[in-house]
């Protein structure tokens, strides 16, 4: 697989077709969770900027146990409507991330597609 960007317009079906190996070769982080907001993918990159191993997250839900502090109407709830209004999700947003770490400027693209299996928050810590 070629090399992915943050900003590229078919991320969401890219990622979707990506192995643990692609994905671990990104350079930002990827949270790929499933319609009950289960972390089923969780990348390198990701797990070190955070310094969560995925055994401590995949698994576990995503806005209430591994990243509560997104667990609000600007992460969580776009995924919600999204969802309910059966329209994709394609959205990049400045963030705080406050959890088990001092206060960290970042970019979250949010990506949902209609039925597919997974959604995503990307996580771009260079802005």
């Amino acid at each position: 697989m070629s090399a992915l960007s943050f900003e590229q317009a078919d991320l969401a079906q890219r990622l979707g077709a990506a192995s643990a190996e692609d994905l671990d070769a990104i350079d930002f982080g990827v949270i790929g969770f499933d319609g009950d907001t289960i972390v089923r993918q969780y990348n390198r990159f990701e797990s070190q900027a955070a310094g969560l191993s995925p055994a401590s997250v995949l698994g576990l839900p995503l806005f209430t146990t591994v990243a509560p502090c997104m667990n609000n109407f600007m992460v969580a709830q776009r995924f919600e409507d999204a969802a309910a209004d059966g329209g994709a999700l394609d959205e990049t947003i400045g963030y705080v991330l406050t959890l088990r770490m001092k206060p960290v400027k970042v970019l979250l693209r949010l990506l949902a597609l209609p039925g597919a299996p997974m959604r995503y928050v990307l996580v771009q810590r260079r802005l």
